[in-house]
């Protein structure tokens, strides 16, 4: 992801643990949500299911395993899974922030003399 590009994410609360796909925008996944027939690869943006380990969506995002997905949703087809989660999931959209680091490090005490 370069400079300030948004994130868009679908946010799934399961009884064990909290699951994270992300999307392309938030009007992919209302328009999905109206029309299921359209692909899924037009709404998905990665076919990952993250698991955020009870952080909700500010965790660390751990791929899930199929035990964990077969456990949540009673299925590890990655089909079945995204749709469930884009189903009942919360979309969240998020701003990146610009990138980190020094802006100029040759002024100031950054720099080893």
């Amino acid at each position: 992801m370069k400079g300030n590009a948004g994130q868009t994410k679908v946010h799934y609360k399961g009884k064990e643990d909290d699951f994270v796909i992300f999307v392309e925008s938030v009007e992919a996944v209302q328009n999905w949500k109206k029309d299921s027939s359209i692909p899924l690869a037009q709404v998905v943006n990665g076919w990952k299911v993250f698991i955020t380990h009870k952080q909700g969506t500010q965790g660390i995002l751990d791929g899930a395993s199929n035990g964990q997905l077969d456990s949540e949703f009673g299925t590890h087809q990655e089909d079945e899974v995204v749709k469930a989660i884009l189903t009942s999931g919360t979309v969240q959209e998020s701003e990146s922030r610009e990138r980190q680091g020094d802006k100029n490090i040759t002024q100031g005490g950054t720099v080893a003399h």
